[in-house]
């Protein structure tokens, strides 16, 4: 399994193991799997309930060229533990708490990213709106026209993933395989609403009905 670009994104159903894959590649370089940097512990474990990533860790070898020596773990659920851990790091802290969350995690990733590193992010589409969206769009394209940094990235959205020469893979039961954005589910489905949303939702509870009577 290699990373030939400086974004890659992987995407997949629920279940396939996205962010599982993402756990154990940040616990490879160091980070803690609930989020953060290397040295960061901001959770109490003790209350851990997913392990998946930790487990897989074992199973895996990993190599850089060059070494990872920064980088950053994102996760938009464990957002506020991070954010407060930073927050209270001696010599006061960069206040990350005062703003929203989408808005917050914008934060983090923008000072967190200005060296090179390896900068892994779990489905951050649930902490930002579509506007929102963009704006890490953005963020990702520098990343990936100046190969300044890599971005590993696991996502449900087509916007996220329409980062220009960004690399996609999505995750199946056969493994990992390269896709491009128009053949994947997520893009077919928003373009299919998109065309005409009454209509599309209207066919899906029209399908949900008949299935019920089916049953």
């Amino acid at each position: 399994m290699e990373f030939t670009t400086p974004v890659t994104i992987i995407l997949g159903e629920n279940g396939t193991g996205k962010s599982t894959l993402i756990e154990a590649i940040a616990g490879i370089a160091g980070y803690d799997e609930t989020g953060g940097g290397q040295g960061y512990r901001p959770i109490d474990h003790s209350r851990a309930i997913d392990t998946a990533g930790t487990e897989l860790v074992e199973h895996l070898r990993a190599a850089w060229l060059p070494k990872v020596t920064a980088g950053w773990f994102f996760r938009a659920e464990t957002f506020w533990a991070v954010a407060r851990y930073l927050d209270d790091l001696p010599g006061g802290g960069p206040d990350f708490l005062s703003h929203s969350h989408g808005e917050g995690f914008l934060r983090v990733f923008a000072e967190r990213c200005r060296s090179q590193g390896l900068y892994l992010m779990d489905e951050p589409e649930s902490a930002l709106s579509p506007a929102r969206q963009m704006d890490l769009v953005e963020f990702l394209a520098d990343i990936q026209q100046n190969a300044s940094a890599q971005v590993i990235l696991a996502t449900h959205s087509p916007i996220l993933m329409a980062v220009p020469g960004a690399r996609l893979l999505q995750v199946t039961r056969l493994g990992l395989a390269e896709i491009e954005l128009e053949q994947t589910r997520h893009f077919k489905l928003y373009r299919a609403f998109c065309q005409d949303p009454r209509g599309f939702i209207r066919h899906r509870l029209q399908e949900r009905k008949a299935r019920r009577e089916d049953e």
